[in-house]
């Protein structure tokens, strides 16, 4: 019997040094947490380098995710750690949303973090020259008039330049994206297709173009699309899911793909081979 109770005695003991054990174990990685939580504004931009000294669209909201991302991705520049932040990179697409600003404006940004409502509609509206569409396409006054001036330069160049998607509505958007989830899965239809609200078409200022003779998914191979690659720009028009840059945009590569936002913008992102993404987090969100 002294035994048995000599036992119990023992294991009582060390269940009670386990559970001690555990608790200070415990206590000490949440006093680390609430120290990292409690870094002043110096010491937590000290961790990144003062950058905020450095580059103007440095956003103080931000910090910590910054310093999440730097922790996770230690080989990337500082610069190219606030950048992505800034554009969203930190987070999942689709996830930390947000309404779209800047509406009815040629520089609203609207991509997987940022979304337009579902009675948007944009004003302005105007249908295309039916020389230069298929069929009844609308564009934003704006769009419209500079994209009229582009295919009509070509077709003097002796090009064809043709608008066979413009302006979608929510509900157009919504149709459209789920017979492609549908047949190629959610996962496949989110690398080519917006979901609804997400879409640069609801903008009125995105337009998807052919040649005429060939499906537009072939328009890289024609003379057309080295047109545009070269002259784009000077109507206003960016390639806008370009190249080697889907991590960033979200998209797979789309050269038929190109979007309005006034010939200065298109003209500076032309020139420095960015998207319109980074142009964004850096001179218009700051």
């Amino acid at each position: 019997m002294k035994k048995k109770f000599t036992i119990a005695f023992v294991v009582v003991v060390l269940s009670f040094v386990v559970i001690m054990a555990h608790d200070k174990v415990f206590s000490l990685s949440k006093n680390n947490e609430k120290n990292d939580n409690y870094l002043t504004l110096k010491e937590k931009l000290k961790i990144l380098g003062n950058i905020n000294e450095k580059i103007d669209y440095f956003n103080t909201d931000y910090i910590d995710r910054y310093i999440k991302y730097k922790s996770t991705h230690p080989n990337k520049s500082n610069s190219n750690i606030v950048l992505e932040v800034n554009i969203g990179l930190d987070q999942e697409f689709y996830t930390n949303i947000k309404k779209s600003s800047n509406v009815d404006t040629t520089f609203v940004l609207v991509n997987k973090f940022n979304y337009l409502d579902e009675d948007y509609i944009p004003s302005k509206l105007e249908t295309i020259d039916a020389n230069y569409s298929l069929g009844e396409k609308k564009l934003v006054n704006v769009a419209r008039i500079s994209f009229e001036f582009l295919a009509k330069k070509a077709k003097e160049d002796g090009y064809n330049i043709r608008a066979v998607s413009t302006y979608r509505s929510y509900d157009y958007q919504t149709t459209l994206y789920n017979n492609y989830a549908k047949e190629d899965g959610v996962n496949n239809a989110d690398q080519y297709s917006a979901r609804p609200g997400f879409s640069e078409h609801q903008t009125g200022l995105a337009v998807d173009i052919d040649n005429v003779d060939n499906d537009y998914m072939h328009f890289e191979n024609t003379t057309e699309f080295t047109w545009m690659q070269e002259n784009a720009y000077k109507y206003g028009f960016i390639l806008r899911y370009p190249k080697d840059k889907e991590y960033i945009t979200g998209y797979t590569y789309e050269p038929w793909h190109y979007r309005y936002v006034g010939v200065d913008i298109a003209s500076f992102i032309y020139k420095n081979k960015i998207t319109y993404e980074e142009y964004y987090a850096k001179y218009i969100m700051k």
